[in-house]
């Protein structure tokens, strides 16, 4: 295990204060020297922690964009696909409970840090999925005076049912992943998916 990746362990577990560079040093299986040789003291290695797992987070979030069903034979189970993966690899992945652990335990300690994260994670999430929705909109699929907000209010929709779990370190089954998933995209379509007649002048 890379020294990054035993601190990352350690950190989440841990918390900063309580984290100790001997249990660090001991999971990746070097000395406490060679720690400090590389990352002078605690706190450098907690700052080349965070940014390791947030890019490892970002990619993974736009790799998911990636994914979104812009042109959906059914837009309630292809909505609910795309936030299942979504839920699975980003917002439930070690990484992603990484972060949000971080956040709650240190956020107020190292509130530059984080607010690095949330322009380039979750804002540019959010931003991006906004113009993806915006184009269901073009296509007649969808209906809404804001996308931006549409596409914050989806991905809290997503989470809600989940963050309990994960805030207490737990991984939602698949089951339990599919039904806030789909419930999410129900919601979220009663209120923004086209009314009916729009649809049928989009086809006419």
């Amino acid at each position: 295990m890379s020294i990054l990746d035993a601190a990352a362990e350690v950190f989440c577990r841990e918390g900063f204060s309580g984290a100790s560079i001997d249990e660090i040093a001991a999971g990746a299986c070097v000395s406490r020297q060679t720690i400090y040789n590389h990352y002078r003291e605690k706190e450098t290695l907690f700052l080349a922690v965070v940014e390791d797992v947030v890019e490892r987070a970002n990619a993974a979030l736009f790799a998911m964009l990636a994914t979104f069903p812009d042109r959906p034979d059914n837009l309630e189970d292809d909505l609910t696909a795309f936030a299942v993966r979504l839920a699975r690899n980003c917002l439930c992945n070690h990484d992603g409970k990484f972060l949000r652990r971080l956040v709650q335990s240190e956020g107020e300690r190292y509130p530059h840090l984080f607010e690095t994260w949330r322009r380039q994670g979750p804002c540019k999430l959010a931003t991006a999925l906004a113009a993806l929705f915006c184009r269901l909109g073009h296509a007649g699929a969808l209906h809404a005076d804001d996308f931006d907000l549409a596409a914050r209010q989806f991905l809290a929709l997503v989470n809600a049912d989940l963050q309990m779990t994960t805030l207490f370190g737990g991984m939602p089954t698949d089951d339990e992943l599919e039904r806030a998933s789909r419930d999410a995209v129900r919601t979220f379509l009663r209120a923004y998916a086209a009314p009916v007649e729009e649809k049928v002048l989009l086809r006419a």
